[in-house]
């Protein structure tokens, strides 16, 4: 598989030629990141603290918030190294201070081995000294450390002078069951095809920078198909991987829908298929991924109501398989009610009467911190639950945000003591008449 890469020097993308000429300066690397992130995680590093020139941490810092990220370059010691998996990095890659001592403190499923070699032996120091070691030796004695490989060949980088296929299999056989991923020549979607037939992934900036290898070429790269038609099952999913529906994807189709960053399609009965064209439900496309036997493709998308299906349900099998019980058919309840409910209804209220809203999650979490019994418990976080929806609603956010900022607080490996804080003054258990609902408006 792909892994797009960007190089950050001075707060700029670029790209240099053995790790010296600067071949090219691509500019802001945050729209760089919207793009390369449709193919999954994506390699950002820090040249500048690689060297020790300088650093980009807040930009890097603002990066791995906006999509997953392997972030390397001058991670020489633990606090560093814990620093930036607290940031939020998917994983980091470590080169000379990836020793046995060092990455054993640090959680293996999130480490990579950053491993330099020209003509086969190891270099540092910006690939301008050599140590010696023959690099299927250090990767021999890394791999019980480390969960991947990053594994340049020197003599190849920003060059376009193509893949070895030959000196890939080497490096893939010494590192065992890590997973290898090859930097350094690879220029064609055939070669990143090739690379994932043999067990590794390409790491690749210059040849789509330049052009050479389309974003989706190389995503597609590995997909084979044994239709008659050649087409690609394409399975359509929410942010919160709730299935919308089947579609079909071919080469035409994906590029466009790379290029658009939408839900593009190959129609069986009428060709391209730009999704929600006619309609207005468009899907804003999030990611692709490959499955495992490499025959079908996942979209995750973000899908505009009235939703997926022709039949205007969210999903092809109706409403409620494709928002699923609860919370995410609550939140779109919500969302159109936002922008509906009549006057003076107690909707209308909590959407325009913040103290109101305020007041009721106050109630409601207390009644729950008080809660006793399973039942009565459920009963009491729905309606926590609920309030908590409306104020994600009333202030434009959703589930899919509160996830995302669940997901990277999961990546931090330091962790809060986790004291209570002091509880502030009891509050009036008397609510004002003008915050209580009317008889007429029943609460959830």
């Amino acid at each position: 598989m792909i892994i797009p890469s960007i190089d950050l020097m001075g707060g700029s993308t670029v790209q240099l030629v053995g790790g010296r000429e600067k071949a090219l300066d691509a500019g802001d690397p945050r729209p760089i990141l919207d793009q390369f992130s449709l193919a999954g995680e994506v390699a950002v590093i820090d040249l500048d603290a690689a060297i020790g020139t300088g650093s980009n941490r807040e930009l890097v810092e603002s990066l791995v918030r906006r999509a997953p990220c392997r972030v390397g370059g001058g991670i020489r010691d633990y606090d560093t190294a814990v620093r930036w998996l607290d940031a939020g990095a998917a994983k980091i890659i470590l080169g000379t201070a990836a020793t046995p001592e060092l990455l054993s403190r640090l959680p293996r499923q999130r480490l990579i081995a950053a491993v330099d070699c020209l003509e086969g032996r190891v270099v540092v120091k910006g690939w301008r000294e050599g140590t010696g070691e023959l690099a299927a030796d250090v990767l021999r004695r890394l791999a019980p450390f480390v969960s991947g490989f990053l594994v340049t060949f020197v003599e190849r980088e920003g060059r376009l002078s193509g893949l070895d296929v030959a000196q890939a299999r080497s490096v893939i056989q010494a590192a065992g069951d890590v997973r290898v991923t090859i930097a350094g020549g690879v220029t064609t979607a055939e070669e990143v095809g090739a690379l994932d037939r043999v067990g590794a992934d390409a790491q690749v900036g210059m040849a789509i920078y330049t052009g050479r290898m389309p974003l989706a070429d190389a995503i597609a790269a590995p997909l084979t198909s044994d239709r008659p038609d050649a087409l690609w099952p394409t399975v359509v999913v929410n942010e919160h991987g709730v299935a919308l529906g089947l579609a079909y994807s071919d080469l035409e189709s994906l590029r466009e829908a790379v290029r658009l960053r939408r839900g593009v399609y190959k129609s069986r009965a009428r060709g391209l298929w730009i999704k929600g064209e006619s309609s207005g439900a468009t899907q804003d496309l999030l990611r692709v991924d490959l499955d495992c036997d490499r025959d079908t493709l996942r979209f995750v998308v973000r899908q505009r109501p009235p939703g997926f299906c022709h039949k205007n349900t969210t999903t092809c099998w109706g409403d409620s398989a494709g928002l699923g019980p609860g919370l995410l058919a609550l939140e779109r309840t919500l969302a159109d009610r936002k922008l509906a409910a009549p006057a003076g209804s107690y909707t209308h209220r909590l959407f325009t009467n913040p103290d109101l809203l305020a007041s009721k999650i106050a109630e409601e979490a207390r009644e729950l911190a008080g809660a006793t019994g399973p039942d009565h418990v459920a009963a009491e976080a729905a309606d926590v639950l609920y309030f908590t929806l409306a104020k994600l609603v009333a202030s434009g956010r959703s589930l899919n945000d509160v996830a995302a900022e669940l997901d990277r607080r999961a990546l931090k490996v330091t962790r809060r003591p986790g004291h209570a804080k002091p509880a502030p003054p009891q509050a009036s258990s008397s609510e004002p008449a003008s915050l209580r609902p009317t008889p007429s408006e029943p609460t959830p």
